[in-house]
């Protein structure tokens, strides 16, 4: 059953996307000014130092001179309006953030939440990962501007979706997983799953054709055709509140494939029982979503003759879920 955002809630949910997305590429770029620049004196003359940590270490950028100057300058201007800029966004995002979980819009787990950002400040949520499973369809309920009988929170497991086409510089997920937590390993009886002491799991999924481009990472999901279909069509980019008033963001696949391919996996053979009856109700949710709140992602006969012949009667079985 879906029931539609009033009107004070479509605000909240804007105002936090806007804010999010101002803070977003300023927190980027702090990392990049963590380095102090300072002025030592060796053997009777001044040297301009880029100190990395609280014991001093740092590389010297040369003597004092006109140069060095404009680069202290330059530096210290720019790392002071930063700051200053971050400082004055943070107040507003915290505020969209509570007013956005006051409103009991969807929202997803905190623990999420923090992975999701730590993955959007690197900049691997979209090119290389894709978030899937019960977390995703938080974004799918913003973009239908509705909310759905089944909170997207209701999971302590996140499961991600390998999406990058080349290699990237080394294992970029896994650091990422690390920084947020180093507690983190490989479960070596599920190598795609990576598990912490509070007994979180992160599983990582792949299909066929991007296989090649996650060998560098620790983790080491099984390639799965059915994975490949939700590289198709459209993916969605959504900002949502964890349930610690925090934001995040969500990048999701195209909801007309997620459905499609979350009502198969309720048939397939050999899934987990349990789950058949969740991916079903999720499948047939996100279906009724797009049917009705989402024109833009065209349900019609020239999409459906697009489909793989196994996904066929699938559209069919879920159009007749929505509609019978």
């Amino acid at each position: 059953m879906l029931s539609a955002f009033s009107d004070e809630q479509l605000r909240a949910a804007i105002n936090l996307a806007d804010a999010y997305e101002a803070w977003l590429p300023l927190a980027r770029a702090e990392p990049g000014y963590a380095d102090r620049l300072l002025w030592k004196t060796i053997s009777g003359r001044q040297y301009l130092y880029r100190i990395r940590d609280r014991r001093g270490n740092g590389t010297s950028l040369g003597p004092r001179g006109p140069e060095t100057e404009r680069i202290y300058t330059e530096y210290q201007a720019a790392k002071s309006g930063l700051r200053d800029r971050v400082a004055r966004l943070c107040p507003a995002l915290d505020e969209a953030a509570a007013v956005y979980r006051a409103l009991r819009l969807p929202m997803i787990d905190s623990y999420a939440g923090s992975l999701l950002r730590e993955l959007d400040l690197r900049e691997l949520l979209g090119p290389v990962v894709m978030t899937v499973g019960t977390t995703a369809t938080a974004a799918y309920q913003l973009e239908a501007a509705s909310t759905f009988d089944t909170p997207a929170h209701a999971t302590r497991d996140i499961d991600l979706t390998w999406v990058a086409e080349q290699p990237p510089d080394g294992p970029v997920l896994w650091e990422a997983l690390r920084t947020l937590d180093d507690t983190f390993v490989v479960n070596q009886e599920r190598t795609f799953q990576a598990r912490n002491r509070d007994a979180r799991e992160i599983e990582l999924l792949v299909g066929t054709e991007r296989a090649g481009s996650v060998l560098a990472e620790p983790l080491h999901p099984i390639p799965l055709a059915e994975q490949d279909w939700l590289y198709r069509g459209q993916p969605l980019r959504r900002i949502v509140a964890g349930l610690d008033s925090r934001p995040a963001a969500l990048v999701v696949p195209d909801p007309r494939w997620f459905a499609l391919h979350k009502r198969w996996l309720s048939d397939k053979p050999g899934r987990d029982a349990l789950k058949k009856p969740k991916d079903r109700h999720q499948a047939e949710m996100v279906w009724s979503a797009v049917c009705e709140r989402m024109p833009h992602f065209p349900l019609n006969d020239a999409f459906r003759a697009g489909l793989p012949d196994e996904l066929q009667p699938v559209f069919d079985q879920l159009t007749a879920a929505v509609h019978g």
